[in-house]
């Protein structure tokens, strides 16, 4: 698939499961927002009881070559919705400097037992720009209408 050079960050990727060489890492449409991970494990499934959680290997070593960019790894919306495997802890977060394995943490929030299949797409990645904080101590902040009100401050509807 062809994309725009000028929208685009340079990663560089290391394929180190056998998945790799029946699947492609691609986006699934021209204006898809993330790569779609596969699990790789050797098995041709695993089981996810109720309430479980499992750590699966995706076969991915990445390099994000631009400064000021970051990967997260978030649910695939279908496999969330129907199936109710969702990221254990909501976003992973892929540190630029970060060079080990993709591990998905997927967690069953449905009723019953799920299977995951060996190259099963069960996760997205997506690049997005970050930047770290300056850390200012103060002993005060700024007053705002909100203030300090919180959960269900400004109302439900």
């Amino acid at each position: 698939m062809i994309h725009d050079s000028n929208n685009s960050i340079d990663v560089k990727i290391h394929f180190t499961h056998a998945v790799w060489q029946e699947h492609e890492l691609a986006y699934g449409t021209v204006s898809s927002a993330g790569l779609d991970l596969r699990a790789c494990f050797d098995e041709p499934e695993l089981v996810i009881e109720p309430g479980d959680r499992v750590a699966i290997g995706t076969g991915v070593r990445m390099e994000i070559c631009e400064p000021g960019w970051a990967g997260f790894i978030f649910s695939r919306s279908g496999l969330g919705t129907k199936q109710g495997l969702t990221i254990s802890q909501g976003v992973g977060v892929i540190d630029p400097d970060y060079r080990g394995e993709l591990i998905v943490s997927l967690l069953n929030t449905s009723g019953q037992r799920r299977l995951v299949a060996r190259g099963q797409r069960i996760a997205q990645l997506v690049f997005l720009p970050v930047r770290q904080a300056r850390i200012l101590a103060v002993n005060e902040l700024s007053d705002t209408d909100r203030g300090a009100g919180g959960f269900g401050h400004t109302g439900t509807i």
